[in-house]
């Protein structure tokens, strides 16, 4: 009888790990090739199993531990490891802004061919911890097995989770039972709906079969005081009014208590209509005033609004592009990418008028609530795709921008837009980015008539790789006079 060849996994021994790399991986190198590795440290020198091989890399995990970094901390959470929420818990937090920063430096120079960017000090996170102010948790019938689990006999270990994704595993879930991102009451309500659903026998979403009642949970505060708790369910049901009584008897600090059904094949709720089963019909947040004497300005965050999740570093953000900017005080400026209108409204009170423009419709009925309640006249809101509405003819309509702010998504602005921004040229460029390397693209794209004056590196996320970046950009002076300046 022949037997079918065993194959061995690949394991490299001793290998140092020298960076912290993207998506929250850190880096070492065997024989030129580069080896990418979750939840190690730079300083590290590991034995290194392979997972994968791709033409470029391979990736790997840590199977053995020969010297520890300096760098490295004891991580805080107990999922450290297998939730990937914050790959970089385990570092140092200085070390988390020297490669967040090296991140920017390595872009720009890479990507945006910028030979000597000037790159100011990193704005550390005022909170590393419970500094978010919304979390999406997720019901599921496939919980992630820890070796306790694996240890007991079949069938013994309950399979529903209430907690986050674990990556790479579309139908895996982390059965979270204390996260250190949000403040309480977050993580109290969690394990009280948990539990409920246990003690009620409420079924929990399989996303292989695409049945389950209980789908999503989210969570949503502000500093003001707000409460929002959004529950997902896959189906109407009679279970569904005693749950969320259930939730309001227990937490009275609820503000504010949606529900949506989602019938549907994937999470995205936004297209879907949310009930307000009790409270108000938003939360509201308030925001310093860029400068002294001036009022502070409030945002109403519906159920589907966006707002930045580190509120009191949003803040740090807003300034700081209001400041690169240097508002004179008659400016027209362009908010391309608006989202609620937030960076708008902020700088409304100190310039001429600004046009905010957002593919989302229902952010852009926020922007108008926020300019409304701040009693802001000089905004104009447009809903549609910035690459279709940006154009020279509506730039003719409503006067070419002494300064565009723009804060696109993590795919960077699109190429129309940048041929825009290149036909109508305005002074100054003020681009507010969740993605270095998209941002470097386009900044160099934007090159041919525009230099980069600085940029701001912001940590808006501690403990993951994730960086902010502002950058100035400012108009070259043409060596040759238009003919209208030659007059």
């Amino acid at each position: 009888m022949r037997h079918a060849p065993t194959t061995h996994p690949t394991i490299f021994e001793q290998v140092e790990i020298i960076d912290a790399g993207s998506e929250g991986m850190s880096v070492g190198k065997v024989n030129d090739k580069v080896i990418f590795v979750p939840f190690v440290v730079p300083g590290d020198v590991v034995d290194v199993q392979i997972v994968r091989r791709k033409k470029k890399y391979l990736e790997g995990k840590a199977i053995k531990f020969h010297t520890l970094s300096t760098k490295r901390i004891d991580p805080h959470c107990s999922h450290f490891g297998v939730c990937g929420g914050c790959r970089w818990q385990n570092m140092q937090y200085s070390e988390q802004l020297y490669y967040k920063q090296k991140q920017v430096f390595d872009n720009l120079t890479r990507i945006g061919k910028l030979e000597q960017p000037v790159i100011l000090p990193i704005l550390p996170s005022p909170e590393t911890r419970y500094y978010r102010n919304k979390l999406d948790f997720t019901f599921s019938n496939h919980r992630w097995l820890t070796e306790d689990d694996k240890n007991l006999e079949s069938g013994m270990a309950d399979t529903r989770a209430l907690g986050f994704h674990v990556p790479q595993f579309f139908d895996k879930v982390v059965d979270i039972q204390e996260c250190f991102h949000q403040k309480d009451p977050s993580n109290v309500i969690r394990n009280v709906m948990r539990k409920y659903a246990f003690e009620n026998n409420l079924s929990f979403y399989d996303v292989r079969i695409w049945q389950g009642f209980l789908r999503n949970l989210i969570i949503r505060t502000t500093h003001a005081g707000g409460l929002m708790l959004i529950v997902v369910f896959q189906h109407e049901d009679e279970a569904i009014s005693p749950l969320l009584t259930h939730l309001l008897k227990t937490f009275p600090e609820i503000t504010s208590l949606y529900y949506v059904i989602n019938p549907k094949k994937n999470d995205t709720i936004n297209d879907l209509e949310f009930r307000l089963f009790a409270g108000e019909p938003y939360i509201t947040e308030k925001m310093p005033p860029f400068k002294q004497n001036a009022a502070e300005i409030q945002f109403r965050i519906g159920p589907a609004s966006f707002f930045q999740t580190n509120s009191l570093q949003s803040f740090n953000l807003y300034r700081t592009a209001a400041e690169f900017a240097g508002f004179s005080g008659n400016e027209r400026v362009y908010d391309l990418y608006t989202g609620t209108g937030t960076i708008a409204n902020y700088i409304a009170p100190y310039i001429g008028n600004v046009i905010g423009i957002e593919s989302v419709e229902s952010a852009i009925f926020d922007a108008r609530i926020n300019s409304q309640i701040n009693g802001i006249k000089n905004t104009l809101f447009f809903a549609g795709e910035t690459e279709k509405i940006l154009t020279p003819e509506f730039t003719a309509q409503y006067g070419i921008p002494d300064v565009i702010i723009t804060d696109p998504p993590r795919t960077g602005m699109h190429e129309k837009v940048i041929n825009t921004i290149l036909t109508i040229l305005p002074e100054k460029i003020v681009y507010v980015s969740c993605n270095p390397a998209t941002q470097a693209r386009d900044i160099l794209l934007l090159s041919e008539s525009y230099i980069m004056v600085k940029c701001q590196p912001i940590d808006m996320f501690p403990h993951t790789q994730h960086v902010e970046n502002v950058a100035l950009l400012t108009k070259k002076v043409s060596p040759f006079p238009t003919a209208q300046e030659s007059s």
